[in-house]
This record gives structure tokens, sequence and C-alpha cells, in this order.
């Protein structure tokens, strides 16, 4: 047994992670700052189209059923002299939808899928290298933040990606006008969330690393906001306009976007995130002694910009909608993921599971991939077939897990089909990994086939969930779109988190013990 991994302040870290800062936030920067000219060039393209930023306004429009405020996603309501066009369209669309073979979607869910993996293991390896930093040693409640963080991507980016992909099987994305109105509205609708998530994970992140130990220091404190409000609002935008170039290159190549949006949503989205969070925290924390007041000034920098795109998002109806009832399975499910990372917190603070950082960025960002473009495609087929209210005969009674695999409709054998990725995309994603030399775990035929059991598991059983809750909330009139993969990927955070530490225990336990592969 070779010498225990130090994780800790007041410990010396091996010789490979002796100061990494000098290179490894370089590179980071390098990385990151080329993706701010993204931002301007949006901009101009915006410009350019001359699109005002103000509501679609039609006149002699129908009152609105009020349980459907959420569904509609452009805003819009049938006027009454074209209802009777308006559905023999609809029956029209279905009708004329395209019809996937098993081989076909797995092609299509394949790349992205592959894509999105080696974005978590990137994540990953940068997490098990971060975790040296002066900043995550001796301000460990970082470690809350970062499930938090990353379950952005499942807040916010994918609840986007579902949106619009829906929007635009719909056809609510035809109208350039419309489309652009749509887009900038969301935008500016997830910049708002994304602050005010980013401050609430902050504030979650102190109080649960303040209740197990009892300590509590103001610096500390400040810097977690700081820290949390900054990676949220960068990596949001970042994100949020890569996804709407997915969504709009998609609708043009005619790739249903349900199979490529959301994985793509997530394929950088960890690296990025991560890579901000830990370039910023650094930062700040160098700072600490000399500018005290710097992590403020930062802080409230990005806060005063919330009242800005609190009145852009208004000026779309569906942004406006979500602007005020779209904030429940948001703020849940960054209280959910924050658990998962207090779990990884205590997890990593024992040197004898140190091996766990690597991997839990890459089995929680799987199985959230895999279970948002399930529920995203769930979604797409009630839009089309299901009035809001009503549910498929074959989803109403009672639920048991086989009505989630067992059948021959599109939704079973997506469901199948993404089932039956876990283990070889796992498999390929460990590789990695190991070929990479990173991690402090030997790939050892014990250790791949617990590690493969929770993976399994957690996707199963997110699956299942998937199935039963978009059912339920297109039942009481819910958008899914905007309301269940917040909470399906929290969910797999929570579940992956806590599977691989109780895997890891498992392994320890029965003597896999070489904590310091990697050193």
């Amino acid at each position: 047994m070779s010498k225990p991994f130090p994780v800790r302040g007041g410990q010396t870290p091996s010789l490979r992670y002796k100061n990494p800062q000098n290179n490894i936030v370089l590179h980071i920067t390098l990385a990151v700052f080329p993706l701010f000219c993204v931002p301007v060039s949006f901009l101009v393209h915006f410009l350019q189209f001359n699109v005002a930023l103000k509501p679609v306004v039609k006149m002699d429009v129908a009152p609105e059923p009020p349980m459907l405020a959420e569904r509609r996603l452009s805003g819009e309501e049938a006027e009454e002299d074209d209802k009777v066009e308006g559905e023999e369209g609809h029956i029209s669309a279905v009708q004329n939808l395209p019809k996937e073979s098993p081989l076909a979607m797995a092609l299509q869910i394949l790349v992205p899928f592959l894509l999105a993996g080696f974005g978590t293991v990137s994540a990953g390896m940068v997490l098990d290298i971060v975790q040296h930093w002066e900043a995550f040693q001796y301000i460990t409640e970082i470690f809350i933040l970062v499930p938090a963080l990353l379950g952005l991507k499942g807040n916010l980016e994918m609840t986007l990606a579902s949106r619009l992909s829906t929007a635009v099987n719909v056809g609510k994305m035809d109208s350039p006008i419309e489309k652009w109105n749509l887009i900038i509205g969301n935008l500016a609708l997830k910049q708002v969330q994304a602050t005010v998530v980013g401050f609430l994970a902050a504030v979650a992140a102190v109080v649960l690393g303040w209740i197990p130990e009892g300590k509590f220091q103001m610096s500390h404190a400040v810097l977690l906001c700081s820290s949390s409000v900054a990676t949220a609002f960068i990596a949001s935008l970042l994100q949020g306009i890569i996804m709407v170039g997915v969504i709009v290159g998609s609708k043009k190549t005619g790739i249903n976007p349900d199979n490529v949006a959301t994985p793509i949503a997530a394929s950088f989205g960890d690296l990025i995130t991560l890579a901000i969070l830990a370039w910023i925290s650094q930062g700040l924390y160098k700072c600490l002694d000399s500018y005290p007041y710097v992590s403020s000034l930062v802080c409230a920098f990005f806060m005063c910009l919330t009242p800005l795109w609190m009145v852009i998002s208004s000026k779309h109806p569906a942004s406006r909608t979500l602007l005020y009832s779209g904030w429940e399975p948001v703020i849940t499910a960054m209280v959910i993921s924050s658990i998962g990372g207090l779990i990884l917190d205590k997890t990593v603070s024992d040197p004898n599971l140190a091996g766990i950082v690597v991997y839990t960025p890459v089995i929680n960002g799987i199985g959230g991939n895999l279970v948002a473009i399930q529920s995203s495609r769930i979604s797409t087929h009630l839009h089309f077939h299901c009035a809001p209210g009503e549910v498929p005969d074959e989803a109403k009674g009672c639920y048991y897990p086989c009505r989630t695999f067992c059948g021959t409709g599109a939704n079973h054998r997506s469901a199948q089909v993404l089932l039956l990725l876990v283990v070889p995309g796992h498999l390929i994603f460990l590789y990695t990994i190991h070929l990479m030399k990173s991690g402090h775990t030997t790939l050892t035929p014990i250790f791949m086939s617990v590690y493969l059991a929770a993976a399994m598991l957690q996707v199963l059983l997110l699956l299942c969930i998937a199935d039963q809750m978009v059912h339920s909330m297109w039942r009481s009139g819910k958008d899914p779109d905007s309301f269940s993969i917040p909470y399906l990927t929290a969910l797999g955070d929570l579940l992956g988190t806590a599977l691989l530490a109780l895997s890891f225990h498992f392994l320890w336990l029965i003597g896999d013990q070489d904590s310091d592969v990697g050193d």
C-alpha cells in the first residue's frame, strides 16, 4: 500500500501537482478568453437583422386557458378565425412526422453523446488537478458549489435546448423575427436565472459547510458568492449562445434537435464551467489578503446587471411567463445538486476516497445527458400528439418500470437505445481517463464492475423517473421542457454522486485501496 493521497491544507501535494497554477491558469485563460468574442459576433448578427426586442402583437386573440401559460413557448395565442385551420395543420404535421429507426436514432445520438462524454471526462480531469489548488484546499465549500454550478446545464442550458427544440419541431421558429425574439428573450431569461441561482448556490454552500463544522468566515463566504455568481453568469452566456447555434444549425441541416441539442449543451458545459470556477476562485483567493474588496465588487457588478436582463426577457410573452413562474424547478434543482455537492465534499475529505473526484463529473454528466434526451423526446411527442392535460392511453393508470422500456413506440425505443449506450460509453470514458494517466484508482475488473453497476442503476432509475415525471407534468398543464429537465439532471447529480460514493466505500472495504494512483 502506497502513501495515502493528500487532499487538504497543511499537507504537501505530490510533485506532479506542485504549483500547478502556473501553467493551468494560463491554459484555462487562453481556452476561455476567445469565447468572449462570441457574444460580440452574435450581437452584430442580431443588429443586422434589425430585430426589435418587443413582443409580437396579434389582434383579436382568444383568451388563453390559465393552465397553459407555461406551455406556449413562443407566446402566441391562436386567433378564433384560424383555429380550425391551425388544427388541420397540426394534424397534417403529425401525419408527416418522419419515423426514426432505432439505428438512425442511435447514430444521431451517438456522436453528441460521445462528444458530451469526453467533455465530462475533461471536466473530471480538470477537477482532479484543481482540487490541489489553494482555494480548493482552504475553502472546501467550493466542492459543494461544483455539482450545483455544473448542474446549471440541466437547470438552464438543457431546458433552453429542449424548449427551442420543441419550438423548431412545431414550427414556431419559421418566422425570422419571431425566431430571434424567442431566442433573445430566452437568453435574457437564462442570464437572470443564472445570476440568481449562482447566488443561491453560494448561500447553500456556506450553510451546508457551516452546519457540520460550526465555522464561518465572512471573507470566504463573499469569495464563494463572487465565484459562484461570476461563473454562473459567464458560463451560462457562453453556453447559451453555443446552444442557439446548435438549434438553428440542426434545423437547417434537417437533424432532429431533440437528439443532438441536449447532449451538445453539456458537451463543453462542464469543462467551461469548471475551468471558469477554478480560475475565478483561485484569482479571488490570491487577492483575499491584499485586496479584500475585489470579491465584493465582482459580486456586485454581476448582480447589478440582473435588472437589465429582466427588462429584456419581459419583452417576449414566453420568457415573461417563465420569468415569474419558472423559478420553482430551477431553485429546487439547485438545492438537490447542492446536497450532492455536500456528499462530494465529505467524500473528498477522506484521503482514502480521493479517487472519486475524477469520476464524479463523468457519471453525473452522462446520466444527465441521457435522461435529458429522453425527456426532450417525450415532451416533443406530447406536444405533437396530445392536447395539454391529456396523456396517451399507455401512460394512464399506475406506473410500472416495464412501461418505460417494453413496447414498440418511439419513446420505448429511445429508452432502450439510451440504456444500451451506458456500458460501452462508460467503458470508453474509463479507458480515456486511464490512458491520460489521470485519477487515483486502478482500473481493476472489480472496480469497473462496481462502477458500471452504479452507472447502469443511475440511468435506469432516471429513465423511469423521467417517463413518469414528464407525463405527470403534462397532465397537470405544465410544460415539461421548462420543468422536468432541471429536476431530472439534479436527481442525476445526486444519484450519481451518492452511488459513486457508496461504490468507493465498498471498494475500500473489500481491499481495493490504491488512492495514490496518478500522484
